[in-house]
């Protein structure tokens, strides 16, 4: 064969196979593109096409000033699951045309952040290339892991954004809080999307119009989402694809109820519904009817409401019907809250329904939120004053030379383990706040608390007397 057939390039091979393969590479791609489920297929490619965020994304927010060229700064994005975290990620990193270098918290470790930290910085070194790094579920990293990224964040070798689902107050390392802008995501309301839903059926990257849905079925859709895109785009590819075995281009309700696994509950999660079901679901628990209780959470589930929406109704009912009538109500609602969080549905309703059954058949006593309502009330009132020198800091340089915690007397040194001192300010002296009940433990309480208050305040009522 004559070798100059082929002209060459500088690493010898002939151009005419260089472009062979690179044709390759775009086919392959285009090819995993068409196959990538309907969520990814219909993740927006610039910032007009997301839907949801507008307190972002309005001009002079935060995000567009950042993606528009303002200072580069890193990112932590804060909400719910399906609300467009990634999404953010990947056009920021597109929009300031910086290499993009995604990490999952589930999967990656110290090692391999350290690694594309070292990449980053010999990129950032030899061709001036910038990264950005994308770590999702950043609330999984320990302390150590959060660390790790620290020094390569504040001499920006990297630009950070990361995504959580958690409080990042509580579940990010303060040092990497600081040196991020914090940003919360809201959940999707329903228009947002019926919206990205109805995109999905006529654009040409998601379903090109090869099917219809129906009234019916885009509500059920909807509600099925919970403010979530990926659940509804997930759900809405499931349907197509069995009506499209069914040779039927029209997706009816049934034909999602099929796919999804799901019967549709009459249940507006922004409407008269959603409000009615979930005030009827805690006034059942408060008047202790435990299966009108399961009834409406059950319908709630059905429905495809938020499940953390509904145990965080659970744990703020704990406190303000059962309080300490039930001491663990609170900590069976915390765990039903937590439990849910690790195990996700529909698993998660056993432990929903657990705290719901206890807090239905748990004595109830709303004393707990009376009392620090009264006292909220009169600290807004004006009535603070200062604290009592023998109660104040002694811990420092100086503090006794003014006075504090001179006095001070420790109550374990009694073998009642309580004693006479004055703890309120001095206007507050024999405010009561906090008055028990006298149902389930509270009984208790309401025998103990009279003497305890006696005995701090140096003065015996005459039941105290009498029962000493």
């Amino acid at each position: 064969m004559n070798e100059g057939l082929f002209d060459t390039g500088s690493d010898g091979r002939p151009h005419d196979e260089g472009l062979f393969e690179a044709d390759t590479r775009r086919r392959a791609q285009r090819q995993l593109a068409e196959n990538a489920p309907l969520a990814v297929r219909m993740r927006p490619q610039t910032l007009d096409e997301v839907i949801g965020q507008d307190h972002l994304l309005a001009p002079g927010a935060p995000l567009r000033r950042l993606v528009e060229g303002a200072a580069p700064a890193s990112v932590l994005l804060h909400g719910p699951p399906g609300t467009g975290k990634t999404t953010l990620a990947g056009l920021v990193s597109r929009a300031i045309g910086r290499r993009f270098v995604a990490l999952s918290a589930l999967s990656a470790g110290v090692k391999e952040v350290r690694a594309v930290i070292e990449e980053a910085r010999r990129r950032l070194g030899h061709s001036g290339e910038a990264t950005v790094l994308f770590i999702d579920e950043v609330h999984r990293f320990s302390k150590t892991q959060q660390d790790a990224l620290l020094s390569a964040v504040e001499d920006r070798t990297v630009l950070l954004v990361a995504a959580t689902t958690e409080n990042p107050s509580f579940s990010v390392v303060s040092p990497l809080l600081s040196r991020s802008l914090v940003l919360r995501l809201q959940p999707l309301d329903d228009e947002a999307v019926r919206e990205l839903v109805r995109r999905a059926l006529t654009e040409q990257r998601g379903l090109a119009g090869a099917c219809e849905l129906s009234e019916e079925a885009e509500e059920h859709l909807v509600a099925l989402a919970a403010g979530d895109a990926r659940r509804a785009l997930t759900a809405l590819e499931a349907a197509a694809e069995a009506a499209r075995s069914n040779d039927r281009t029209v997706i009816d309700l049934s034909t999602v109820e099929t796919a999804v696994d799901r019967a549709a509950v009459r249940y507006d999660r922004d409407g008269d519904q959603h409000y009615d079901v979930i005030s009827a679901f805690i006034k059942s628990i408060r008047g202790s009817d435990v299966d009108a209780a399961l009834h409406y959470l059950a319908r709630m589930i059905e429905a495809g409401e938020d499940p953390r929406f509904i145990a965080r109704r659970l744990v703020v009912h704990a406190s303000e019907d059962v309080g300490m009538a039930d001491p663990t109500a609170l900590q069976n609602a915390v765990a039903a809250s937590r439990a849910v969080e690790f195990v996700g549905m529909p698993e998660g309703r056993l432990s929903l329904a657990q705290a719901t059954v206890h807090l239905a058949t748990a004595p109830k006593s709303n004393a707990v939120i009376t009392a620090v309502d009264a006292a909220l009330a009169d600290v807004r009132a004006g009535k603070v004053g200062t604290v009592p020198a023998h109660l104040r800091d002694g811990h420092y340089a100086g503090a006794t030379r003014q006075g504090n915690a001179v006095g001070y007397r420790y109550p374990h040194d009694r073998s009642e383990g309580v004693l006479e001192q004055q703890y309120p300010p001095d206007q507050l002296i024999g405010r009561d706040y906090y008055e028990p009940s006298g149902r389930g433990a509270e009984r208790t309480l309401a025998e103990r608390l009279p003497k305890l208050r006696g005995i701090v305040r140096g003065q015996r009522d005459e039941r105290t007397r009498r029962d000493e």
